[in-house]
């Protein structure tokens, strides 16, 4: 391998090696919480080698929600579809999103995101509603599905049920913080018991 092969190649890996360690220290501070100054010192390079990389905090910020959504859709979202259509895979994305939440405890990019930016304007705002509206798509494409399968009434909200789903994942990821996740999930799932029920023909 030539040495310029070598370098082509070594780039997109130390990348991926800021990334990773950006990522870590956004679940503990957030996304605002980031800075370049320590990120460097944490993965044992300059600033300007960060920075040749990103080029700048905001495009830091914008890659590590990127990789979150990523490492999201992966572990709640794609083990999911091998559930048959319908509630059973309506089910798998709950129980999936729960086992997210059970890791996550420490801290969720994601979430802590929508908290930073809510109120804010600018390319990160737009990132974060652009990935939560996406998430909310998902969700609703599933609910669809469940309706079509004859799991849930025709006259199902897909939008509201979706709302609701998120509304439950919201408390279990508060509780699981505050009063431990064992306690937290096991009314989470009570809850969502009670909600498929409500929505079933």
């Amino acid at each position: 391998m030539t040495a310029s092969a070598s370098a082509t190649a070594k780039g997109p890996a130390t990348r991926e090696l800021i990334l990773e360690h950006a990522y870590e220290l956004a679940r503990v501070g957030g996304l605002e919480g980031l800075s370049i100054g320590t990120l460097a010192a944490d993965v044992g390079m300059s600033k300007s080698g960060v920075f040749a990389h990103f080029g700048s905090r905001e495009d830091l910020q914008l890659a590590v929600l990127d990789a979150a959504a990523r490492r999201f859709m992966a572990k709640v979202l794609v083990p999911a579809l091998s559930a048959p259509r319908g509630l059973p895979r309506l089910r798998a994305i709950v129980e999936h999103w729960c086992e997210w939440g059970r890791e996550h405890q420490s801290g969720c990019v994601l979430l802590s995101a929508t908290a930073e930016y809510d109120g804010r304007e600018g390319a990160l705002h737009d990132a974060v509603v652009a990935q939560q509206a996406g998430w909310r798509g998902e969700l609703e494409k599933a609910i669809g599905q469940a309706v079509a399968a004859g799991h849930l009434r025709a006259d199902t909200d897909a939008a509201q049920l979706g709302f609701e789903i998120y509304a439950l994942m919201l408390g279990l990821h508060h509780d699981a913080g505050l009063f431990g996740f064992e306690q937290a999930s096991r009314r989470t799932r009570a809850a969502f018991e009670r909600l498929w029920r409500s929505w079933q023909p």
